[in-house]
């Protein structure tokens, strides 16, 4: 298996931490999101793992080795982290050959990952006049030109139409499904939630979250409870004597924030109040994500969701 494994990694940048201690895994075989507000050190993790940036402090490694050394980089790992990156006067095709030629490759890859991508129909044109959306497309030709084992994404759905942004998701899941090691940074929160199983969240340097997605948002998302009854007053008053304060909303429905259903249920039910409707209002990722990173000093780095 070919894992990213990063340990007490630390970038220091004058007298001001970029990335501080920072230590996580990413296994292969699931997508794991990779999450937190501008500046808290994504991009500067992603840059040391793959051997562009010299850490301070600490290592990263790719199947037990530093990226650095790779023989066949291509082959190991493919990386999106600039769109902007290929040669403007190149054409597609011949951006691709290149990094093919670097890397030993066979040019049959070349044809293979354009028609992946959907740029096949404009592979003989410059890259300078392709259209931000493109540009990520070829971005991601060239990520999956040598046929990887691990995939580091920045901000892959940037630009990209919304037919390309379900694209993208597919092809993530794809090739999580086939044992790949995926590493996705993003700040669209909706689309993680639909293609990442795993999330690691920094913020100012450190890890807050390292948590399967789901665990991530029922730890810091609110719970809330919807309910429709006929007895508002006395759902109200029952609802108020355990602590619990029930908002009325559209047609009839009742919002309870803080509660959850094991919580609601009973007391109405011991109240007599009869009930049209009552379910959990499902929490989402944004919710969680907001809940954690609008306080980030409040929480301590390590490898679980942990609060303090």
């Amino acid at each position: 298996m070919t894992t990213i494994e990063v340990q007490e990694l630390t970038k220091v940048y004058g007298s001001t931490p970029a990335v501080d201690r920072v230590s996580f895994t990413v296994r292969p075989g699931i997508v794991t999101g990779f999450l937190g507000p501008n500046g808290a050190g994504k991009s500067t993790t992603m840059r040391m793992i793959l051997g562009l940036d010299r850490p301070t402090s600490g290592t990263a490694t790719i199947g037990g080795l530093p990226f650095a050394g790779a023989v066949q980089p291509l082959t190991l790992v493919g990386a999106l982290l600039d769109a902007s990156a290929a040669h403007p006067a190149r054409t597609a095709r011949n951006h691709l050959l290149a990094l093919a030629a670097s890397n030993r490759l066979s040019t049959d890859r070349v044809g293979a990952v354009l028609d992946e991508v959907g740029l096949s129909e404009v592979a003989a044109r410059r890259v300078s006049t392709f259209s931000l959306g493109m540009r990520q497309r070829l971005g991601i030709a060239a990520a999956l030109l040598g046929d990887p084992r691990v995939l580091i994404l920045d901000e892959p759905s940037n630009g990209l139409d919304p037919e390309g942004i379900v694209w993208i998701r597919e092809l993530l899941r794809r090739l999580a499904c086939e044992g790949r090691t995926i590493l996705v940074s993003s700040h669209l929160m909706s689309e993680t939630a639909a293609y990442a199983d795993h999330l690691l969240v920094l913020g100012k340097g450190r890890v807050l979250a390292d948590a399967a997605t789901d665990e991530f948002v029922r730890a810091f998302a609110e719970p809330c409870v919807r309910l429709r009854t006929l007895a508002g007053a006395h759902t109200r008053e029952v609802l108020a004597g355990s602590g619990f304060t029930a908002v009325e909303g559209d047609s009839g429905r009742w919002m309870v924030r803080g509660a959850r259903l094991e919580d609601v249920g009973p007391l109405l039910a011991g109240a007599g109040i009869p009930v049209l409707e009552l379910a959990d209002e499902h929490a989402s990722l944004e919710q969680a994500y907001l809940a954690l990173t609008s306080h980030a000093a409040a929480h301590t780095s390590g490898t679980t969701i942990q609060e303090v």
